[in-house]
């Protein structure tokens, strides 16, 4: 991959989302109108190599550059072919879709979007390494996902996150994976990834190009981005893997070999299907994160492997979340939990961790392993790096988890992976799973300003929950 290139083109689009932005373009609605044609331009470049393109030949790039009569499109005449190319793109079926679900158009300035189009149509996207182009689109949908205003954050997981998850996990290239909230991507991108460097056969690539990677996400928006992020790593170039749709009404019969997943937390939105009159199955909640515990529980194989990021709640609450705490305990085996620090997701002051299960046998021991207890992680100035979960990774020995040893014990009582035997969860009341045992000062190391910084960000959460609350009781009392 050319370091170089990569940094012009970023540079480019940065450029051009600064000029949007003046134009009064979120960049959210940039990013989805850059899917758009940049879509348009790469089927394009595909009808020059003798490929098919999926996009009829009126609603592309031709069309989308010039009249009839040859003479190029610009002012009023441009904006109004742009949509109307959106307007029948997002009815047809297959990657087109996808990529065009609930189209509309954001720039409604000719100027700008002749800029768009013309910063586009400099580049041949479609010979470009996939790694290359795949790179440019994720680092901007990472800046997407720090844009607090936009609230586009809850679609980015940290790739440092994603990416030990995926290690431990281990997803073989001949096994299924999905993600049932699967956001922009991060990680199915991150399991292809792990798993296309373990064979060289053609069938097995091909497999995991076309058939192995699924994602479903209840938002257009998402799966329009999704789709793109794995089309740009040519992955899903005829039919997408990302699906719309809600996954916890989902009562079809598909298993899979391995669920990556980071699911949303709090209560499902007003006005949704309740999932209990749904899915008899289920213990009946309103809390999203216990329907996808118990929906992935439902999804994955006998044998098959789990790597979820959930709330301390899950570990802890009582009644209807304790009763699918016991289910997970007793049909599969929760053999790890990752306790994970605040600060590294954009959403305020939020104690998750990752639970690792397999499907099939009940639950002896769990290790544990503390990264939370005296870790100190911000966006701004410490984000989370792939690095500062090596010692996990190693303790968890993903290959030879009957290999694993304790680094907690009498004489070093601050270890950090510590295992907890049948009996010491069993004794635990109402099974609760939030296992604490370091003693470690925690020292506050930070700057005034990343004190004052951490305040405003607390008061922003703070605002936010304000406003939501109010517009809950106001729907509530009218």
């Amino acid at each position: 991959m050319s370091d170089t290139k990569e940094a012009m083109l970023l540079k480019k689009v940065d450029k051009l989302a600064n000029v949007m932005a003046g134009a009064g373009v979120a960049f959210t609605d940039y990013i989805t109108q850059l899917t758009y044609v940049l879509f348009l331009k790469m089927n394009d470049e595909m009808k020059e190599y003798g490929l098919a393109s999926s996009v009829p030949e009126e609603d592309g790039w031709n069309a989308l550059k010039f009249q009839h009569d040859g003479k190029v499109l610009q002012g009023q005449d441009l904006v109004d072919k742009y949509e109307a190319i959106l307007s029948d793109l997002k009815t047809k079926d297959g990657i087109l879709g996808n990529i065009f679900a609930d189209a509309v158009n954001k720039i409604h300035d000719a100027v700008y979007l002749k800029k768009l189009i013309d910063a586009i149509d400099q580049e041949d996207w479609y010979i470009m390494d996939g790694d290359l182009k795949g790179a440019i689109y994720e680092k901007i949908l990472e800046k997407n996902g720090q844009d607090k205003k936009s609230g586009a954050g809850q679609y980015f997981t940290p790739r440092a996150l994603i990416c030990a998850i995926v290690d431990c996990v281990d997803p073989k290239i001949t096994e299924t994976v999905i993600d049932p909230a699967c956001g922009t991507g991060g990680f199915l991108l991150a399991a292809y990834e792990h798993m296309r460097t373990q064979s060289k056969e053609v069938k097995k690539l091909e497999f995991l190009k076309n058939d192995a990677l699924h994602g479903v996400d209840n938002t257009p928006l998402v799966v329009t981005l999704a789709s793109m992020n794995l089309y740009l790593h040519d992955i899903g170039t005829q039919t997408s893997p990302i699906v719309w749709g809600d996954s916890l009404l989902d009562k079809s019969d598909d298993l899979y070999d391995v669920i990556l997943a980071n699911p949303p937390f709090g209560k499902r939105a007003q006005g949704s299907i309740d999932v209990a009159s749904t899915r008899a199955d289920f213990v009946p909640t309103s809390d999203n994160q216990v329907n996808f515990l118990q929906h992935i529980m439902s999804k994955v194989k006998t044998g098959g492997r789990v790597g979820l990021v959930m709330p301390d709640s899950i570990l802890t609450d009582g009644g209807s979340t304790m009763k699918v705490r016991e289910k997970l305990l007793k049909d599969f085996n929760l053999h790890t939990i990752l306790r994970l620090p605040t600060g590294i997701f954009y959403a305020n002051g939020i104690k998750t961790n990752v639970l690792f299960f397999k499907k099939g046998i009940p639950t002896k021991d769990i290790w544990v392993y503390d990264y939370r207890t005296g870790i100190k992680h911000t966006m701004a100035t410490k984000p989370l790096a792939r690095k500062d979960l090596d010692d996990f990774v190693t303790c968890y020995c993903p290959s030879h988890l009957e290999e694993r040893k304790e680094t907690w014990s009498a004489d070093n009582p601050n270890g950090r992976w510590r295992r907890f035997s049948e009996d010491d969860i069993k004794n635990r009341d109402q099974l609760n799973l939030d296992f604490r045992w370091l003693d470690l000062e925690e020292k506050d190391i930070r700057t005034v300003s990343q004190i004052l910084s951490d305040m405003q960000n607390e008061a922003d959460g703070i605002t936010e929950a304000v406003a939501k609350l109010k517009e809950c009781l106001k729907d509530c009392l009218s």
